[in-house]
């Protein structure tokens, strides 16, 4: 299996309640083998998934569910 990682930037005054089911939503996706807000950077989400089983772009329109203006970095 293939790991890529992506950054998402989302809003900095996203609530943490929000950012929890961000990563719970996202922990249950199949693919997704790791993701965590950087703790001295609340803004920033790092996502490792597997590419051959979920993409990029369907981890973004999970996270746009909360914020609809994430965007993705990249690493």
């Amino acid at each position: 299996m293939d790991i890529a990682d992506i950054l998402i930037h989302i809003h900095p005054e996203l609530p943490a309640v929000q950012r929890a089911k961000i990563e719970d939503e996202l922990s249950e996706r199949d693919g997704v083998v790791s993701v965590h807000f950087s703790p001295g950077h609340p803004h920033l989400l790092t996502v490792a998934y597997d590419p051959q089983t979920v993409t990029a772009r369907e981890i973004l329109d999970l996270v746009r569910r909360w914020d609809e203006a994430a965007t993705m970095v990249g690493l």
